[in-house]
C-alpha cells in the first residue's frame, strides 16, 4: 500500500471513530465513557495519519501528548491543540476498563469539541478536502 492510500486509512479511521462518538449521543443512558474514549481514538488516528504522510512510522502509543510533540517537530502551529491532546489523552485507556472514572455530561461535549478540532487542525495541515475529513 502506498503512502497517500495508508495516510487516507488513518483518515477514514479517525472520522469513523467521530462518527461513532455522535451516534452514541442517541443512546439512553448516555455512553459518556465510550464517547469519549472514540474521541480520543479520532484524534490519535488522525495525528498518526499526519505522521505518517510525514514519513515517520507512528509510535505505537494512546498518549496525545507524545503525538502532538511529534508532530509539533514536523509543522509549525500545533501547540494550537495542546489543551484538546492533554484533556483527551486519558480517555485512550482509562474508559476500556472497569475503574472508576467520573465523568460528566459536559466533559463529554468537550471531548467531541476536542476531537472536532484536533481532525479540522489535521485536516487544514494534509490540506484534505471535506470529503476526505
Amino acid at each position: 500500500m502506498d503512502k497517500n492510500s495508508i495516510v487516507k486509512s488513518w483518515c477514514n479511521f479517525a472520522k469513523d471513530d467521530l462518527i461513532t462518538a455522535k451516534y452514541l449521543l442517541g443512546l439512553h443512558p448516555l455512553k459518556l465513557e465510550i464517547i469519549c474514549y472514540h474521541c480520543q481514538q479520532s484524534a490519535e488516528k488522525i495525528l498518526k495519519g499526519f505522521i505518517v504522510d510525514n514519513n515517520i512510522d507512528p509510535p505505537k502509543t494512546h498518549d496525545l501528548r507524545l503525538l502532538r510533540r511529534m508532530c509539533g517537530e514536523i509543522a509549525d502551529n500545533f501547540d494550537d491543540i495542546e489543551e484538546p491532546c492533554v484533556r483527551l489523552t486519558a480517555y485512550g485507556v482509562q474508559p476500556r476498563y472497569p475503574m472508576e472514572i467520573e465523568l460528566r455530561e459536559s466533559d463529554m461535549w468537550q471531548a467531541i469539541n476536542d476531537a472536532e478540532n484536533i481532525m479540522g487542525f489535521i485536516a487544514q495541515c494534509l490540506e484534505l478536502t471535506s470529503d476526505e475529513t
